[in-house]
């Protein structure tokens, strides 16, 4: 990957509160004028759409602005990143999710292709150089869940497809490389965006926009307080890691000599790293003991009633996608944007939670890890980690329904349980909290209305805009999902349409561009 930082170099980075040339007037004041920056020696560029953050969602967002024929010229992405990918390319690599092996993410969600047909199932048929292999993905979606686990695509098989899709619109010609650093409201309506520009001496631009886009992501990866205390306190990052940082030596010391490693969670990233350390033990002879930490052990299906029940047991809780699918265009969908905000907020929490896939695989590697003993795990929760002899940790663990911590020897300490740390930890966000109106909702995440704008950030016909992570507790449950991303940008451009800003993707039109998708020619 080129020219990336971590995750967490990358959180750092966004807390760095220096304002350099940013005079105190302008820091301070939430509306801004031309002349305002004009004394401030920043540049103005005319961009009617601007969409800061350049992943995944503003690519979204970009795909479906030019599929309803907005022209290129009229759209920046401000961005760091090299390609819309990138991170999320970098977080399933770390998390043992590299291209060769699947994401959760089922056959139609296609982010290259808002039809969804032909999806990377059939795809992946047409492209098979035999017999089996063109029958094996249609036979797996048929027969999904019943006979076999859920269809999932490859990430590699992702990542080709995004960039034929990025070539196809012009993506790459709407970057502004740079850090945004805030978004202001201006006098006349419409919105200021400035961008820190290093490139031939730092500088800054401010990006005059009717409308802008926030699809940041992950405002920081969120280490828990036992990692960032043993940190701190004994200066050793080697052998207590987060799951989204590299880690690799792990693995590889592991591999090297025989060792015990602590796994603390119960998410896809979590049965990643464990199917990772099992198969070391399988085809390299790894004599690896694994000791499974769970906050909450799921013996059983689970769930408020018999029409909301999740698949359970040995710890787990299953399920095959991060959301229940009705919540992505089902009796789910429906119900949540009917409700008020306080009955939406429990209904999401009720929706929330760690879960994973059931692959049978997967499934008879964990079962022969524990009768050999290599694998078990616990029901409880870390108090404090200290070092232990020869270079090893010891982590005192609070086993549910126990008088008092347990004590572990372990080699290691891989810690999965989360990645989404508070939206003040990002610069542009922290921000806009404090300077342009908007608001938090019930889980501390953007309030937004059904259209996506964000909530009492609007500005004469200005309109401010937020997809993915950053509004969880919104109308829309799978925000953070290929599929959710795409649905905000569909959302958001029938919002444009119906203000005159874009044409309406109507049946017409909507099969006129899937037919220049299938021939991969502009739109």
């Amino acid at each position: 990957m080129r020219n990336k930082l971590s995750p967490a170099e990358r959180a750092e980075s966004a807390t760095d509160r220096d304002a350099g040339d940013l005079s105190p007037e302008l820091l301070s004041s939430p509306v801004w004028t031309e002349e305002q920056l004009t004394r401030a020696g920043i540049p103005i560029v005319d961009a009617p759409f601007v969409s800061i953050g350049g992943g995944m969602g503003s690519f979204a967002m970009v795909d479906l602005l030019r599929i309803s024929g907005f022209p290129l010229e009229s759209v920046k992405v401000l961005t760091t990143l090299d390609y819309p990918w990138e991170n999320y390319e970098y977080l399933t690599g770390v998390a043992q999710l590299p291209p060769g092996y699947r994401i959760r993410s089922d056959s139609a969600s296609c982010p290259d292709n808002i039809w969804g047909f032909p999806s990377y199932a059939v795809r992946a048929a047409f492209s098979a150089r035999s017999l089996d292999g063109f029958i094996a993905p249609f036979w797996n979606v048929f027969t999904e869940n019943l006979l076999t686990d859920y269809w999932t695509p490859l990430a590699g098989q992702v990542f080709e497809s995004l960039n034929r899709e990025a070539d196809r619109i012009g993506y790459w010609q709407t970057i502004a490389k740079g850090q945004a650093r805030m978004v202001r409201r201006r006098a006349d309506g419409g919105y200021f965006s400035i961008l820190t520009v290093t490139e031939g001496g730092v500088r800054r631009v401010a990006y005059r926009s009717s409308f802008v886009h926030l699809a940041v992501g992950y405002p920081s990866v969120r280490f828990l307080p036992d990692l960032q205390s043993y940190r701190q306190k004994y200066g050793d990052a080697y052998r207590f890691v987060n799951s989204y940082e590299p880690h690799e030596h792990v693995y590889d010391d592991l591999v090297k000599q025989p060792g015990t490693v602590l796994v603390r969670g119960g998410g896809i990233t979590a049965s990643a790293i464990l199917h990772r350390l099992l198969n070391d033990r399988e085809r390299l002879g790894a004599q690896t003991r694994i000791v499974h930490l769970l906050r909450t052990h799921v013996d059983s299906s689970h769930g408020p009633s018999i029409f909301m029940r999740r698949r359970g047991g040995d710890g787990w809780a299953y399920q095959g996608f991060n959301w229940p699918k009705s919540s992505w265009g089902g009796q789910l969908k429906v119900r949540m944007e009917k409700l008020d905000d306080e009955e939406r907020l429990q209904l999401w929490k009720t929706l929330k939670g760690s879960t994973t896939p059931y692959r049978k695989g997967w499934q008879k590697q964990l079962r022969r890890g524990r009768a050999e003993g290599s694998y078990h795990t616990m029901a409880g929760q870390i108090d404090h980690v200290e070092p232990g002899p020869d270079g090893s940790l010891t982590a005192f663990v609070w086993q549910n329904g126990s008088g008092g911590a347990t004590r572990l020897d372990v080699n290691f300490i891989i810690d999965a349980t989360g990645l989404v740390g508070d939206i003040k930890e990002h610069r542009v966000l922290a921000d806009l909290l404090d300077h342009s109106g908007a608001e938090r909702n019930g889980l501390g995440k953007l309030q937004v209305s059904r259209t996506f704008e964000v909530t009492g950030a609007r500005n004469g016909g200005g309109r401010l805009y937020a997809a993915g992570v950053t509004t969880e507790g919104s109308y829309y449950a799978p925000v953070d999902s290929l599929l959710g991303l795409q649905y905000a940008a569909l959302t958001i451009c029938d919002d444009l349409a119906r203000q005159g800003f874009c044409r309406p993707i109507g049946p017409i039109r909507s099969v006129a561009q899937w037919w220049k998708w299938m021939r991969n020619v502009a739109p």
